[in-house]
């Protein structure tokens, strides 16, 4: 079966998925559904199309989507995007990505894994900014043996197309560098949709990104009105959606939930995975704690020397005269399947000795957890073979 005929068949089952969930949702629960573009007439009604509907609360999920920055002649390029490079029916031979967050390595290093020459080309001097530098530093060497081109410290100067090449232009301290592709794709975050609500009409604040800013309960500048999920610029992840809309719901409603997103987990399915939550050793000292922080190298944890892959590392940050675990990081196979462990000590204020107090099943990578957080006042090298 060729990559054009998968293709066709996934957005065809995507399609009927979807018309069949809101034909389910619409006819189980009484819902009106109203298809169109929508726009706030005032502070309490909302105009779609020739209707306008007026209501005592509004919750507002519009979602967002692939950003374009501001590059010179790139509006003249034919660039790919999360969504469209999706849709390709050939592999380009050569891919150049426009940012390394956590989209661009997941779909760099994917199309890499088919076989394209991929150049990943950031701004900041080292990936994933928002992390821990050693997770960075981890993922990036390992992206690199693999044999992914990564270039840091860029300043955007143009694109361009000739033909079915495409070419980033960028200056590199005093250097021009030139990168070509037969692709180009543009991952540098997302855009919240908000133009089209005319929300200066309700009364509701945005950010300098175009968010909407919203309170603890999820509450806009309008009282009527809430915000939930990518359009507010949070965590962009869809059980965070999924959360953050029920509890606006509710709250429209009359409710008094507060957002609690502390323990939020977030993955980048990389190959090894990278699997994060609560705070990094910076954001906890900009917090204000004083923290403690240890790194456990992967060929220290048994599972990864059985799988002849010790690339990768375990970190914990706690605070240093409680001893409460304030986050948890990794780099490894199944890291994803790990964090949750990491999300339960968060959420619940467990501290390092909570950790390693609990049994961990040998040969698993989430031994690796506790084997990080002995690493605090032992060395793993000379534990028993089940980390006790």
């Amino acid at each position: 079966m060729d990559l054009a005929r998968l293709v066709d068949e996934k957005d065809q089952l995507v399609s009927t998925l979807r018309r069949d969930k809101y034909e389910r949702l619409v006819g189980e629960y009484g819902w009106e559904l109203i298809r169109g573009e929508a726009g706030f007439e005032d502070n309490q009604r909302l105009r779609v199309g020739d209707q306008v509907i007026s209501a005592d609360g509004f919750v507002l999920a519009t979602g967002a989507r692939p950003a374009v920055p501001p590059i010179t002649g790139l509006d003249k390029v034919d660039f790919l995007t999360s969504t469209s490079l999706l849709d390709l029916k050939t592999l380009p031979e050569r891919l150049v990505v426009i940012g390394a967050g956590y989209v661009g390595l997941e779909l760099g290093q994917l199309f890499h894994d088919f076989g394209s020459h991929v150049t990943l080309v950031q701004r900041g001097e080292r990936l994933l900014r928002s992390y821990d530098p050693e997770i960075a530093d981890s993922i990036g060497g390992i992206l690199q043996a693999q044999g992914v081109d990564l270039v840091t410290g860029a300043a955007f100067v143009r694109a361009e197309q000739s033909g079915a090449t495409r070419r980033l232009i960028v200056r590199i301290g005093d250097l021009e560098r030139e990168f070509e592709g037969d692709a180009l794709l543009v991952a540098t975050g997302r855009t919240p949709n908000t133009e089209a609500l005319n929300l200066a009409a309700a009364g509701i604040t945005v950010g300098i990104r175009g968010e909407i800013l919203v309170d603890d309960r999820l509450r806009t500048s309008n009282p009527r009105v809430f915000a939930a999920g990518d359009v507010t610029l949070g965590p962009q992840y869809v059980y965070v959606a999924a959360y953050e809309g029920a509890l606006a719901a509710e709250n429209a409603l009359g409710g008094d939930r507060v957002l609690d997103l502390r323990a939020v987990p977030g993955v980048t399915f990389t190959t090894p995975s990278i699997a994060t939550v609560g705070l990094t050793e910076q954001a906890a000292r900009e917090a204000g704690r004083d923290v403690k922080a240890t790194t456990l190298a992967l060929d220290a944890v048994p599972r990864a020397l059985v799988n002849r892959d010790p690339h990768g590392l375990f970190k914990v940050v706690a605070d240093a005269h409680t001893d409460e675990v304030l986050g948890v990081h990794v780099v490894a196979e199944n890291a994803g399947d790990v964090i949750y462990a990491g999300v339960l000590a968060v959420r619940f204020h467990l501290t390092v000795r909570d950790l390693t107090d609990t049994f961990a099943p040998y040969l698993t990578m989430s031994e690796g957890l506790k084997l990080a957080a002995q690493s605090f006042t032992r060395d793993p090298s000379k534990l028993s073979c089940c980390s006790a």
